[in-house]
C-alpha cells in the first residue's frame, strides 16, 4: 500500500470501540502505524479551582477514579441514551487528545450482536463524532481482526475461512466467503470477562477466603499471567483492613479459569457455530475447515491458546483442523479496519 500521509488526501483511520478497550489506528506521517490504546472507560470529577466538570478517561480514569470510572460498552455496545452520550464524551475526549484529523476516511471494526438499539447508539456516536469527514464505514470486527492474521495486505478479503473472536463481552464467530459473512454466531455466555469473575471467585477460594480480589485486579492477573505453555505460580500482596499485609500465592485460580472458558469455547464453536455453517453452507464449511481457523480478540493473546484450541477442537470434531492468530490478536481488529480504510482511499472507493 502507498504512503497515505505523503499525500493531500484524507488520512485512513481504524477504529475499534471495544468493551474493555478501545484502538484507534492511522499513519504516524512517517510511513509507520501509529495506534493508541485504551480502556473504554470514563470518569467525570470536578475542577477545584473553577468548580466545572472536567472528563478523564481511559487508564487514568480507572487508576484514579476506580470507584466512579464508568465502562460505558460492558455488554459490548452502547445500551441506553445515557451510556451513548458517556461513550460520546469518552470518544471526543480520546480523538481530541490524539489529534486524530477530522479529514479522515475511518473504519470501524464492530461486534456481530443481534442488538437493534445498542448497534443504533453505536452508529450514533459514530455519525456525531468529529472524525470521519470523508467518510465512514462498518466492517464486522472477526473480518477485520483476521486481515492481518492471513497477509500483509487484504488477502482475507479473497479467502473462504473461519473466524473466532474470543472478546470481553462476546463470544462470536463467522464464516467469510470472499468478504461475505456468512451464519454469523454470538454468545455472551462465553466472555473474557468472565474469566475474570471467575478468576476473583476461584482466588478466594484458592486462599480459603483470606484474599478478595475485584474483577479489574483479576482481569490483570489473567493478562500478566495466564499462559498455556509455561505458566508460573506468582505472589501479591494485600494490605489487611486492620493494618499490615497479606503476601499470597495463586497456583490455580487462573489457569482453571482460563481452562474452563476454553473448554466452553470449543463446546460452542464445534456443537453451534459449526453445525449451523454446514446446515447452511456445506461447501463453505468443507473448504473452510480446510484452512486455519483465526483466532482474535484479547483472549486470543493468552501464550498457547491457539495451539490448545487447535488440540481440544481437533478431539471435539474428531478430524484435524488448524488454527492462526495475528501477532497482536488486541490490536488486530483496528488494524484491519485501517488497512481497509486505505484501501478505499487508494481506490478513490469512499
Amino acid at each position: 500500500m502507498s504512503d497515505d500521509e505523503d499525500s493531500d488526501g484524507p488520512v485512513p483511520v481504524g477504529v475499534k470501540l471495544g468493551s474493555t478497550r478501545t484502538v484507534i489506528a492511522l499513519p504516524d506521517g512517517e510511513g509507520d502505524l501509529e495506534t493508541v490504546r485504551t480502556l473504554t472507560c470514563l470518569a467525570t470529577y470536578e475542577d477545584q479551582l473553577t468548580g466545572e466538570e472536567r472528563v478523564l478517561y481511559g487508564d487514568e480514569a480507572a487508576t484514579e477514579y476506580p470507584d466512579r470510572a464508568q465502562f460505558m460498552l460492558r455488554s459490548g455496545l452502547p445500551e441506553d441514551d445515557d451510556r451513548a452520550e458517556l461513550t460520546k464524551k469518552f470518544f471526543d475526549a480520546l480523538i481530541q487528545e490524539h489529534d486524530v484529523p477530522a479529514d479522515s476516511v475511518v473504519v470501524y471494526a464492530i461486534p456481530t450482536i443481534d442488538n437493534e438499539k445498542g448497534l443504533a447508539n453505536l452508529e450514533s456516536v459514530i455519525e456525531e463524532s468529529a472524525v470521519g469527514e470523508a467518510g465512514v464505514q462498518s466492517y464486522p470486527e472477526s473480518l477485520c481482526g483476521s486481515i492481518p492474521a492471513i497477509g500483509d495486505d487484504l488477502e482475507a478479503i479473497s479467502e473462504i475461512f473461519t473466524a473466532v473472536n474470543m472478546g470481553s463481552t462476546n463470544l462470536e464467530a463467522s464464516a467469510y466467503r470472499r468478504g461475505e459473512q456468512l451464519t454469523p454466531f454470538a454468545t455472551g455466555a462465553v466472555t473474557g470477562n468472565e474469566v475474570d469473575r471467575m478468576i476473583a471467585n476461584n482466588v478466594e477460594e484458592e486462599t480459603q477466603g483470606r484474599v478478595n480480589i475485584d474483577k479489574t485486579t483479576a482481569r490483570e492477573y489473567k493478562e500478566d499471567h495466564a499462559d498455556f505453555v509455561d505458566f508460573e505460580p506468582f505472589t501479591d500482596v494485600i494490605q489487611q483492613p486492620g493494618g499490615g499485609s497479606h503476601e499470597f500465592t495463586i497456583e490455580r485460580s487462573v489457569m482453571d479459569a482460563c481452562n474452563d472458558y476454553l473448554d466452553e469455547v470449543v463446546d460452542e464453536i464445534a456443537n453451534s457455530f459449526l453445525p449451523d455453517l454446514a446446515n447452511d453452507y456445506m461447501k463453505v464449511y468443507q473448504l473452510a475447515l480446510d484452512q486455519p481457523i483465526v483466532l482474535t480478540g484479547g483472549m486470543a493473546c493468552v501464550p498457547g491458546i491457539v495451539e490448545e484450541f487447535e488440540e481440544r477442537l481437533s478431539e471435539e470434531l474428531q478430524r484435524e483442523v488448524t488454527a492462526t492468530a495475528p501477532e497482536r490478536p488486541d490490536l488486530s481488529a483496528t488494524v484491519g479496519a485501517q488497512r481497509i480504510a486505505a484501501h478505499l482511499i487508494e481506490s478513490d472507493s469512499y
